[in-house]
């Protein structure tokens, strides 16, 4: 039986901004069990929570103080175990998210590394180091936090130690056995809990370059601290653990790699996804998706995993945004990707949602797993305009107001349109929602044929009927701007530009499009899936 994973769609749950239910403007797990029909609805396999456990929440929820439990805040474990129980009750599979790169400076691990002192086997868990300089004020290397300014931060002692996020997020020193310790025992306890799998946050960090040496100057990437060979040690004793429950967990690593780098991470003894981001980074235009999914496609073999898809998630620009964005603003950042997922400038909404869900149709068409982030489904584009008092994303402050971050694409859900907070909270919400919002509410795309909403359950519905082990094969349109290709009895058509295209009608009959009133000729910026 082929494994669940191979062709999932995953629903990804930024928690705090999904429902709340108890009125303090964050959202809770009670709130994701309300809305599991919504989640059901649109036909996909699974959830995936972005972290939950208890937290400073100085990063989001990425700097975790206790891997073990869940924060009280989103209802504690009771209500973990409730949202289990009612998403397999209707068929959804259940994964977290892991962050072993780094946890939270109020983890008892690292107060206990304060407390100890230079030296101590407490410190040896993390990455300290002395300072250079006579009296050791400068930092031990000259890296980069990807969220601005250096990636050391020096302590009472005179010690400093690494960060490669925040400075509330000391990186774990994976060479440690208790390291690998600690993170065993993580992934038996949740296992134990009943989860189907976890996404890996950072999976091609954890691992740094032996003497931590000085990077090129210039350079936008750090060679040393990422994707190290080391890394995938670790998840070859992961996916012992995992394959140890004799059940389909899956393990999908989040790795901002080049795609043939990608395909290590999913041999067949390591995970079984990984996010393929190039196809995601990508502007809307045909060369340029074709040729990542070729990239991606060329670096598999039968001993490897499956690609994972996704357009959006809770770390780009939403993807009405991206495609829409037509007078870019100069873009600042200290993370190199955030200048191809992050661009700021005028939107045209129209022309961005007819791509975003062109670019839905040719995406769910792809061999392997596919993951939505919520809203998406709403076709909610980017806030760009929030206040500056209200972010709250770290990478704002250590910019110095330069890099606008990722608040935008986290702001809560709208799914009342005439509701206080558009429903998702009887309090104030923890971001603060623009008026406009009430143009994308759930509740009046609900009954709207043509809503963004029911488009994606029309095509999520009909990638049921398409054969999961079915190859690509690409298809001659005579035109540079129109991409098509066949996957079993199933042909996608994508119109990246120029004018409208007639689909042969060799291709087949028509199954959905996202050209409203057209199914055979296809204008452009639209996409459609045909039956032969």
């Amino acid at each position: 039986m082929t494994p669940w994973w191979r062709s999932s769609v995953v629903y990804q749950l930024y928690l705090k901004s999904f429902l709340d239910t108890d009125g303090d403007g964050f959202g809770d797990l009670a709130g994701v069990v309300g809305k599991l029909d919504h989640i059901a609805s649109l036909g996909v396999d699974g959830i995936w929570l972005n972290p939950c456990f208890p937290s400073p929440q100085r990063d989001g929820g990425y700097d975790v103080a206790d891997y073990l439990t869940i924060d009280p805040v989103y209802g504690g474990l009771p209500a973990f175990e409730q949202l289990r129980d009612a998403a397999h009750q209707r068929g959804l599979k259940v994964l977290l998210d892991l962050v072993p790169n780094h946890c939270s400076d109020q983890h008892v691990w690292f107060q206990a590394a304060l407390a100890a002192g230079p030296g101590s086997p407490e410190r040896q868990r993390f990455i300290f180091a002395e300072g250079r300089g006579g009296d050791g004020s400068q930092p031990p290397n000259n890296w980069l936090s990807m969220f601005g300014g250096s990636a050391w931060q020096r302590v009472a002692d005179g010690e400093w130690y690494l960060h490669l996020f925040d400075a509330t997020q000391p990186d774990f020193n994976w060479d440690h056995p208790e390291v690998a310790e600690l993170f065993d025992d993580v992934l038996r306890t949740w296992f134990d809990r009943g989860i189907d799998g976890f996404r890996i946050d950072v999976a091609h960090g954890m691992v740094k370059a032996t003497g931590l040496p000085d990077t090129d100057d210039g350079a936008s990437t750090n060679p040393y601290a990422w994707n190290q060979p080391a890394v995938h040690d670790i998840f070859r004793r992961w996916r012992k653990i995992a394959d140890g429950y004799g059940r389909d967990i899956t393990l999908v690593g989040e790795a901002w790699v080049p795609p043939d780098d990608a395909a290590d991470y999913i041999r067949s003894d390591e995970l079984q996804q990984v996010f393929y981001f190039d196809l995601t980074e990508q502007p809307f235009d045909a060369a340029a998706f074709r040729t990542s999914v070729e990239a991606a496609n060329a670096s598999l073999s039968p001993d490897h995993g499956v690609p994972t898809w996704t357009l959006n998630n809770h770390d780009v620009h939403r993807s009405v945004s991206r495609y829409g964005l037509v007078e870019p603003e100069p873009t600042t950042s200290a993370d190199p990707n955030a200048l191809r997922v992050r661009r700021r400038g005028r939107v045209d909404v129209e022309l961005g949602t007819r791509r975003a869900t062109a670019a839905l149709l040719f995406t769910l068409a792809l061999p392997g797993s596919v993951y939505l982030y919520q809203g998406e489904e709403l076709g909610l584009p980017e806030v760009q305009d929030l206040p500056d008092g209200a972010r709250q994303d770290p990478m704002w402050e250590r910019s110095g107001h330069t890099d606008y971050g990722r608040d935008g694409c986290r702001v809560p859900l709208p799914w009342t349109a005439d509701a206080p907070a558009f429903g998702f909270s009887s309090g104030r919400p923890w971001l603060p929602q623009p008026d406009w919002f009430d143009g994308f509410a759930a509740d009046r795309q609900e009954d709207d044929p043509a809503s963004v909403l029911n488009l994606y359950r029309a095509a999520l519905r009909a990638r049921r009927d398409l054969d999961p082990e079915a190859p690509l094969e690409w298809l001659d349109t005579g035109r540079p701007d129109v991409v098509a290709f066949r996957r079993g009895d199933i042909v996608c058509v994508t119109v990246f530009g120029g004018p409208a295209f007639d689909v042969p009608e060799a291709w087949g009959g028509t199954v959905l499009t996202t050209a409203a009133g057209s199914d055979r000729t296809l204008p452009a910026d639209t996409a459609g899936w045909y039956r032969s």
